[in-house]
C-alpha cells in the first residue's frame, strides 16, 4: 500500500498503519494527542481503512493476522530458526520455543504463521472453558509437520496474558489437590486444563448434547488419540511458555491418573520454558520415572533470575518443587544443564552460576 504526499513523495505502509504527516500540524497538536488521542480531529493523522475506532481512540482489528498480542510486539519474530534443522538433537526444544510464544497471538495469525511462514499444516486453535472461572479461559493451538504422513504433532498451550485478571488468577491459585499415587498437583493450573467441579477427573467425562464446552485435557486427549490412531510413527510434543509451561506438564499429568500410557509411549517430548512450579516433591519423583520409562523427554528453560519459574515458593509451608531437567541461561544466554535453578526462591539470592 502507498500514499503521496503533496510534493509527491511516496509512503509504504503495512495493510494496518497510523502515520503523522508534518502538514498541518503543530508541536502544540503533537502534544495534546500524546494525551488525549482524539485523532479525528487532526488532518495530520492519516490511518488505514482496517483499524477500527472506539469513541475517539483507534484501535486495531484483534481477529487480524497482522495485529501482535502485547508479547508479539516485545518481539516480532515467528520464523523457525534456520541453522537448526530437523535432525539437530536441538531441534524439537528450538522449535517448541517459537511455538510457545506464537501461542499468545490469534487464530489468524497463527495460522497464517504455521501455514506460510513455517509450512506446517494448522490443526486447530481452541479457546477452553475453566469450569471455576466459568470463562473458555485457556487456550492452546495444535500443528503437525506435514500434511500426510506426518512425523511430529505440537500441542502449544498460551500463557498468562498480561492484562487478563483470569490468567492470573490461576497462576495465584496455589491451592493444590492431591492425586492419588501421584501427589500434590497445582490447584489452578488443574482447573485452566479443565478439572470439574465436583466431579475432579473422571476418566471420561459425558457432557448433554446441548453442552458445547470444550476443556482442554478432555478435548486434546481426543484429537491426539484420533491422530495417533491414524498415523503409527507420529510422535507428540507439548510445550507451552509460563502457564502455558505448566500446563504442558500437567497435562502428561492426568494422563498418567488415567493410566494413559499408550498416549505417553508416543510423547517426544514436554519442553516448557518459565514454567513455575507445579507440584510437591512426590509429583516430581513419580513424574520423573513414570517419563523414563515411557521415553519422554522434559526439559524446562529458565532464564537467569525470572521471577515465575521460582513461585509457588520451595520450602515447608507451600511444599511446591520443580521437576525434571532444568536448562537454566544466565543473562548472557549461556546455558547450563542443572538440578536445581538458581537461586530457587528468587529473594535469596545465590551466584547464578
Amino acid at each position: 500500500m502507498s500514499s503521496k504526499d503533496e510534493k509527491g513523495g511516496d509512503h509504504r505502509f503495512s495493510e494496518e498503519y497510523l502515520v503523522l504527516k508534518p502538514q498541518g500540524g503543530h508541536s502544540w497538536n503533537l502534544l495534546h494527542l500524546l494525551f488525549s488521542p482524539n485523532v479525528d480531529i487532526y488532518k495530520f493523522v492519516e490511518c488505514s481503512q482496517g483499524m477500527k475506532v472506539h469513541g475517539k481512540l483507534v484501535m486495531p482489528d484483534k481477529s487480524s493476522a497482522k495485529y501482535m498480542s502485547t508479547i508479539g510486539n516485545f518481539d516480532t519474530r515467528f520464523e523457525l530458526y534456520k541453522n537448526i534443522r530437523k535432525g539437530d538433537p536441538r531441534y524439537h526444544g528450538a522449535l517448541s520455543a517459537v511455538a510457545a510464544k506464537l501461542a499468545y497471538e490469534n487464530e489468524a495469525l497463527v495460522k497464517d504463521t504455521i501455514t506460510n511462514e513455517w509450512k506446517m499444516e494448522f490443526l486447530g486453535f481452541y479457546n477452553f472453558w475453566d469450569d471455576f472461572q466459568d470463562e473458555a479461559s485457556t487456550q492452546a493451538y495444535m500443528l503437525q509437520d506435514k500434511k500426510d504422513d506426518p512425523e511430529l504433532v505440537v500441542v502449544a498451550f498460551r500463557g498468562t496474558e498480561m492484562f487478563s485478571a483470569v490468567d492470573w488468577s490461576s497462576d495465584f491459585d496455589i491451592s493444590w489437590y492431591g492425586l492419588s499415587g501421584i501427589g500434590k498437583v497445582h490447584g489452578g493450573f488443574m482447573k485452566a486444563l479443565g478439572l470439574q467441579k465436583g466431579l475432579g477427573w473422571p476418566e471420561d467425562l459425558k457432557q448433554p448434547e446441548n453442552d458445547k464446552r470444550m476443556f482442554a485435557y478432555y478435548t486434546l486427549r481426543e484429537k491426539l488419540k484420533d491422530i495417533l490412531r491414524k498415523n503409527e510413527k507420529v510422535k507428540v510434543i507439548v510445550t507451552g511458555h509460563s502457564l502455558g509451561g505448566a500446563l504442558a506438564i500437567v497435562f502428561p499429568t492426568v494422563l498418567t491418573f488415567h493410566k494413559e500410557d499408550l498416549m505417553l509411549k508416543r510423547f517426544e517430548g514436554v519442553y516448557t520454558f518459565g514454567q513455575p512450579r507445579v507440584g510437591d516433591e512426590k509429583l516430581g519423583e513419580f513424574l520423573k520415572e513414570k517419563l523414563r520409562i515411557n521415553g519422554v523427554k522434559y526439559l524446562g528453560y529458565v532464564y537467569c533470575n525470572d521471577l515465575i519459574p521460582r513461585v509457588p515458593f520451595d520450602n515447608k509451608s507451600f511444599l511446591f518443587k520443580h521437576l525434571g531437567t532444568c536448562l537454566c541461561f544466565n543473562s548472557l544466554y549461556q546455558g547450563k544443564v542443572v538440578e536445581v535453578e538458581p537461586n530457587k526462591n528468587y529473594f535469596m539470592l545465590e551466584k547464578t552460576f
